[in-house]
């Protein structure tokens, strides 16, 4: 589902099935790369290399001399929602390719993406909902 049209469960579904690569953060701490925006904590994923590397370059982690490699984990798209993101303090979701403005996809903290106790809007009154 993207701009409001297609299937949002397939795409969930394709997005679970998917091994990611996420970029490991600098410094001390090893976690995986994150950023904040609108107090939820996104957690950087990629579909492929190429998609990580031009996240790199936006960032200015160019190809000359000093440039550093980026370390990632290869992990599947559920075991992220799953596993990963209750681990986490505070909202968290997986902003996917966000180097890529025509590809870039956003799996909020919200239920039917994650657990219903990690979810922001687990406590919401969902009765429009049907």
């Amino acid at each position: 589902m993207r701009g409001g049209s297609g299937h949002s469960g397939r795409l969930l579904g394709e997005f679970r099935r998917t091994p990611l690569l996420v970029p490991l953060s600098e410094g001390d701490d090893g976690g995986l790369m994150t950023g904040w925006q609108g107090g939820v904590r996104w957690i950087y994923a990629f579909t492929d290399e190429g998609a990580l590397a031009r996240f790199a370059q936006s960032r200015g982690a160019g190809a000359g001399t000093g440039a550093r490699e980026w370390e990632y984990l290869s992990i599947l798209g559920a075991r992220l929602v799953d596993a990963v993101i209750p681990t986490v303090d505070g909202p968290t979701g997986v902003a996917v390719d966000v180097a890529d403005e025509d590809a870039s996809m956003l799996f909020p903290p919200v239920v039917g993406i994650v657990a219903d106790a990690y979810a922001v809007d687990a406590g919401a009154d969902r009765a429009d909902a049907v």
